[in-house]
């Protein structure tokens, strides 16, 4: 029989590095993402036009039962990948993290810089100068990332009137300029320690973990470390992974797989690392292939269970409250402060109140009739009318009849509403009311 061969070092560099590969590229897809979003308005809550703007849909403040849904359908997505997957929302797509890791990597980038064109000088000469391109280049990166972070919140288009006039009056202005100098604080002096410290997700995940989840494990049953300490010094967090797989500032990137995978490979050992991705602190590495993917999901654990149940629970009623909304909403109420007027020539009038949203991006019209009001007619309104994107239309109108086209009391009849471009048709039930006996 033939003997298995290690794999050489350079075969390993290939192979050993993508985890760091993968966070590489997963950091860029996110921070990308990150300043999409508001500009398109995927996902964005404009607080000065009160709309929250979510997959293509402008909500407005009154829709609070589908930004519910939204906001909750989000919530347990998180949860449940959470529960599944460990820190993998820090250590792929924080922005806390991506922007402290990418501060981190600038400034060893400007140290190296600096000691390559002037290491001559003297030490706290270079250190000068490297703090002034290390701290100009975060004060720009701030600005941006400000601006960016703000737009979550105020129209773009607006924030960017506000930034270039300076604007440190209004409310927009005023939390761009705040959330310019913490951000520049943050990335400036606290960076990963901010996870540590203030970021609640890592005590949540504490709470949401169970013996199924995804963990980085450090596993030596030979006892054949060599005390390398490598896996120590690539960690972000500065922390050593062998002392345990549940130290809370343990973020899942995988750095230190990468790590002692790479050092036992120069050794040509047949075998992985010491430190794999673990299905629990007992189960299984990732490497390993024994149960099915869908095993993972926890279908003999009851809390996941529940969790995905809820996420259904939530994704159906999101589902079904945007598959009901009107893009126009027209809503009709009766003036019954008086309950009829008589005109001179005799007519009975009744007065509505009428209310058009336009809730799409588009301009809309709306064209009102009557049904079951026989010889009645609708005025005071141009008809069809025409709201703008955004707007909201409010007026009165009148329904006249004859003083004779309609049996005395309460007559019900329907408004129809149809609206163009969205082709829909809303009917609204309504009631009449004629004087008793003949009018005078």
């Amino acid at each position: 029989m033939g003997t298995t061969q290690a794999p050489t070092p350079a075969a390993q560099g290939v192979v050993l590095s993508a985890y760091h590969r993968l966070r590489k590229r997963l950091h860029f897809f996110f921070f990308a993402l990150f300043c999409i979003l508001p500009f398109f308005n995927i996902v964005r809550f404009d607080i000065p036009k009160q709309r929250f703007y979510f997959a293509g849909y402008e909500l407005w403040i009154n829709e609070f039962g589908i930004i519910f849904f939204a906001l909750m359908f989000l919530l347990f997505v998180i949860a449940g990948l959470s529960m599944i997957y460990g820190r993998v929302y820090c250590s792929y797509a924080c922005p806390q993290m991506i922007f402290s890791e990418a501060a981190n990597a600038l400034q060893a980038r400007i140290n190296r810089l600096v000691q390559k064109k002037i290491g001559h000088w003297p030490k706290q000469r270079r250190a000068v100068v490297a703090g002034i391109l290390l701290y100009s280049t975060l004060l720009v990166a701030s600005t941006f990332l400000a601006f960016v972070f703000i737009s979550y919140f105020v129209e773009p288009r607006d924030l960017l009137s506000r930034l270039m006039h300076f604007d440190i009056v209004t409310a927009g202005g005023i939390s761009g300029a705040v959330t310019t100098i913490l951000t520049f604080l943050d990335f400036a002096f606290l960076r990963q320690r901010f996870c540590t410290t203030v970021c609640p997700y890592g005590y949540l995940q504490g709470m949401l973990a169970d013996d199924q989840t995804l963990l980085v494990h450090y596993r030596d049953p030979n006892h054949t470390c060599i005390e390398c300490k490598k896996c120590v010094r690539v960690c972000h967090m500065g922390i050593d992974i062998r002392n345990s797989p549940f130290q809370i500032e343990c973020i899942h990137c995988g750095e230190c797989i990468d790590a002692c995978d790479e050092i036992l490979g120069r050794l040509k050992t047949p075998k992985p690392g010491l430190i794999h991705y673990t299905w629990g602190e007992r189960g299984e590495t990732t490497r390993e292939k024994d149960k099915p993917w869908w095993y993972r999901l926890g279908v003999r654990d009851a809390k996941r269970i529940v969790v995905m149940l809820v996420l259904l629970f939530y994704a159906s009623g999101l589902t079904v409250a945007l598959s009901m909304r009107r893009a126009v909403l027209v809503r009709i109420n009766p003036e019954r402060a008086t309950l009829y007027t008589l005109a001179p020539d005799g007519d009975v009038i009744n007065k509505f109140r009428l209310e058009i949203a336009n809730r799409s991006s588009n301009p809309a019209s709306v064209r009102i009739s009557l049904d079951q009001l026989p010889g009645a007619r609708i005025a005071g309104v141009l008809n069809p009318l025409r709201v703008a994107p955004g707007e909201t239309l409010r007026q009165e109108l009148d329904i006249i009849s004859g003083p004779a086209a309609l049996p005395a009391g309460v007559s019900h009849f329907q408004f129809v509403a149809e609206s163009q471009p969205e082709a829909k048709t809303d009917a609204i039930p309504m009631t009449f009311i004629m004087p008793e006996g003949k009018p005078k």
